[in-house]
């Protein structure tokens, strides 16, 4: 019998690039392999890329090098790079590390059996188109192959808002949604393989317009109310949402869904209108503050959180303390901040640039707040309960790790915990990054 061929996967970014990954094991397993965390024993090793953040391309080739040994010393090892980095630079990724056999587009994954064909001819292997055909439906799953209690499931791809900070359109492509059939399926085979919480995933995932089985065109609303008959399914999430795109519908499912869970991702970058603006994020400071009071209406106990942008090009002390004072208003249980780092080829690398100690600073001031606020909602939840969804053994004996519904790790130590149970447990401790508990009753 043939041993199976072992494939490594490292992955960057996004919860998208998770489900990527994901999907393209699926698709190399039907080629034979199975997956290891070990690199040095891997058959073929596959580089799942993000170009967000600074110099990310030049992280993607430090990464490569790393394996220039194991190359060396097996011949036969494949690489690949995939995702956005790939999708950008893909024939300078093969110029200047010959060691790449394979490189992939996000819009090409389910051409990668054959493109990890030709590789396997010895054939350099290069596929960064956007092609017509729906790769979700090229893809497919391995049915009976079970899953872990949580799972991501990409319903949208691409942004057509052209944020002057932001290459996703670029990379990804204009936006385009998932038939909302294939979506439910998806859904339903992932809970007959273990999954109770699924997070739907866009980069613009409440701009969701999908075809309905009924003909009609569902928005993420009408989705998540189809989702929300799927038996065994208790958790419905969904992330990374722009204001511009919060519905008076999916406002509404919040409060009349109860598997949709009381936590929102919703990026706003900046406090400063001027700046917003110079963003072309399309909207006001005052208009998302108004829109937080329409959602914390619907669903009192939400928690929020953000992105921010700080040292975005022009960006003065004035503008900066507006995102501070923007902050102080929402209260916000989770945040994430970056200081602005050009992408080449957006309409913001081209602006004079704020410079880097005052960045730093900046962000630094901004972080010590979200830190302040992210502690004390945590802190509140001491004395509650809460439901966690049991994920995996922690580190020490007898103890749990799951999430509440307000997406805060949760570490339990008890024997009746299980993983893919969902218990209510009584806060007891909070934690710089996590709570701790005991099962309640």
């Amino acid at each position: 019998m043939t041993a199976p061929k072992k494939l490594f996967i490292k992955t960057y970014g996004c919860q998208m690039n998770v489900y990527d990954s994901e999907r393209m094991a699926e698709a190399l397993g039907g080629r034979g392999y199975v997956q290891t965390d070990r690199p040095e024993e891997a058959d073929m090793i596959l580089l799942n890329t993000c170009h967000i953040r600074e110099k990310a391309a030049e992280k993607v080739y430090s990464e490569l090098g790393r394996f220039k040994g194991l190359k060396a010393a097996r011949p036969d090892l494949k690489i690949a790079v995939a995702g956005c980095v790939a999708q950008a630079e893909g024939e300078e990724i093969m110029r200047r590390q010959p060691l790449v056999d394979l490189v992939v587009g996000p819009q090409s994954y389910h051409r990668l059996p054959d493109l990890e064909a030709r590789a396997r001819a010895g054939e350099k292997a290069l596929d960064t188109d956007f092609p017509a055909e729906d790769k979700f439906e090229r893809l497919g799953s391995r049915p009976g192959v079970s899953r872990g209690p949580t799972a991501f499931l990409t319903v949208q791809e691409g942004c057509d808002k052209f944020c002057a900070f932001c290459v996703v359109p670029y990379t990804r492509g204009a936006e385009v949604s998932r038939p909302g059939g294939r979506i439910l399926a998806e859904a339903r085979d992932l809970v007959a393989r273990g999954v109770r919480e699924i997070t739907l995933l866009g980069q613009n995932v409440n701009a969701y317009h999908g075809a309905g089985p009924d003909g009609g065109d569902w928005s993420l609303a009408r989705l998540i109310r189809e989702m929300h008959r799927i038996d065994g399914l208790a958790r419905i999430r969904f992330t990374t949402s722009h204001p511009n795109d919060m519905t008076d519908d999916l406002i509404a499912a919040f409060a009349e869904c109860d598997r949709l869970m009381p936590y929102l991702h919703l990026p706003v970058q900046s406090g400063s209108d001027r700046i917003l603006k110079r963003m072309n994020r399309g909207h006001t400071a005052e208009g998302y503050l108004r829109l937080v009071e329409r959602i914390r209406a619907a669903r009192p106990d939400i928690l929020l959180s953000g992105d921010f942008i700080v040292g975005f090009p022009e960006e003065t002390e004035a503008d900066f303390q507006a995102t501070l004072d923007l902050i102080e208003a929402v209260g916000y249980g989770q945040a994430y901040s970056f200081r602005y780092s050009p992408r080449p080829g957006t309409p913001a690398a081209e602006r004079e640039q704020v410079a880097p100690d005052e960045a730093a600073d900046r962000l630094q001031r901004l972080q010590a707040l979200i830190t302040r606020q992210q502690r004390a909602v945590q802190d509140a939840m001491v004395g509650r309960e809460v439901g966690v969804l049991f994920e995996r053994p922690g580190r020490l004996p007898g103890q749990m790790v799951g999430k509440s519904e307000y997406l805060h790790a949760v570490h339990v130590r008890d024997e009746r915990a299980r993983t893919g149970d969902i218990a209510r447990v009584r806060i007891t401790e909070s934690g710089p990054n996590s709570l701790s508990g005991e099962l309640a009753g």
